[in-house]
């Protein structure tokens, strides 16, 4: 009895469509030609758009791979630095004078520098040198895949990461723990194998301890590359890094500064926004072009049967709703296939760690939102030619 009485209620909310909306969607799918046509055209102006902005993306993280490798709190550069790709050797008295600023626990020198390896067959290929302190090996690597970190203070030691490996690997050279070649005409001798971020050169991470990086290097006058510095207990990243930028001729970052003056650097002075841009526009452009004139033949096609309607009495806002319904269906499950595909490649494309992907949030915030607009300017071409539409056509 009690049940019956809550079916009764008036106040029990109905979660049927409503028969207009009902029709509108019924008269999307049946039409299969133009439902599929919108459902592609809108699924590759979202693949297009959302993997383009993920490979930019992961393009960027390549840039600072340095900084997310070495992992130091506080870096500390020539003052003409701008992003930490760029080098400006200091004197070694640098060090010592950061360590004297009040509030730095302690500052370590760091060698970073490009460098020609050779390897056994003759052939050269260029690296990314890294010199670690060798007492405490602050910037070590994140992952030691093989061998031991403590072997580093061995003679002539290095370890070489992942991207090393394989591309020695295509040239018929196989590196492994004891493996010998040379920097700059000095041994090199692996201890270990790491995975370390790709640079955006590509060039492979070896890294050996800061005095025998020295000696690989060629000579010259100033052969320090930055100081790492870690702030005392109690003190602030930002204050230090304040402090620190009162010595005449250096300039301090934060870890999270320094890796957005790197991307923000590239972002101004290379080219990559524009081409990168240049393709996510012309997917905007495909998908407002195809989804646009597609749905307004598509409500063309239909015109006699919303003019019955509208003959019924059917009003405007009813009608707009239909519409509206119309085109956000496709515009759903186009996104939806878009994206689907594009987090697909990148799957694969992260396993092979080539070409860079990575699809922050928002990324697909980002299409969804065109993809919105797509959807909102193809219901309005329809809406105008339906406000047009008289009901007596459906008598002719």
């Amino acid at each position: 009895m009690q049940r019956d009485k809550l079916a009764n209620c008036p106040l029990q909310p109905d979660y049927t469509l409503h028969p207009m909306l009902r029709i509108a969607l019924l008269m999307l799918f049946r039409d299969t030609s133009k439902y599929v046509m919108l459902v592609v055209g809108l699924t590759f102006c979202s693949l297009l758009m959302t993997q383009q902005s993920s490979i930019f993306c992961g393009l960027m993280l390549w840039t600072s791979a340095t900084v997310r490798n070495i992992g130091a709190q506080i870096w500390v550069f020539d003052s003409k630095v701008e992003q930490a790709n760029e080098v400006i050797p200091l004197r070694e008295i640098e060090v010592t004078r950061v360590r004297s600023v009040p509030g730095v626990e302690w500052a370590v020198p760091l060698y970073v520098g490009i460098e020609q390896a050779r390897l056994g067959d003759g052939s050269f290929e260029n690296v990314q040198l890294v010199g670690l302190d060798t007492a405490t090996f602050v910037g070590r690597p994140m992952q030691i895949t093989k061998g031991r970190i403590e072997d580093l203070r061995l003679p002539d030691a290095v370890i070489i990461d992942q991207v090393g490996i394989d591309k020695f690997r295509k040239k018929g050279i196989t590196i492994d723990v004891g493996t010998v070649f040379e920097i700059n005409d000095k041994t090199a001798r692996v201890v270990a194998l790491c995975h370390a971020n790709r640079s955006f050169l590509g060039q492979p991470y070896v890294y050996t301890t800061y005095d025998r990086a020295l000696q690989y290097a060629k000579p010259q006058r100033k052969q320090l590359s930055c100081v790492l510095v870690e702030p005392k207990k109690g003190v602030s990243t930002k204050e230090l890094t304040r402090e620190i930028n009162t010595l005449h001729g250096l300039r301090a970052f934060e870890r999270d500064e320094l890796f957005w003056a790197t991307i923000w650097w590239y972002i101004k002075n290379t080219g990559i926004p524009i081409s990168f841009g240049t393709v996510v526009l012309l997917g905007v452009i495909v998908g407002i072009a195809i989804a646009g004139q597609t749905f307004y033949l598509f409500i063309y096609d239909n015109l006699r049967y919303l003019a019955a309607l509208k003959a019924m009495g059917a009003r405007m806002p009813t009608l707009a709703a239909m519409v509206f319904l119309q085109a956000f269906s496709v515009g759903i499950i186009g996104y939806g296939l878009g994206v689907g595909l594009t987090s697909f490649f990148g799957y694969k494309v992260l396993k092979a760690e080539q070409p860079p992907f990575f699809m922050p949030w928002q990324v697909p915030v980002f299409v969804a939102v065109v993809v919105v607009l797509i959807c909102c300017f193809s219901a309005v071409i329809g809406l105008i030619r339906v406000a047009k539409l008289e009901p007596a056509v459906v008598f002719k």
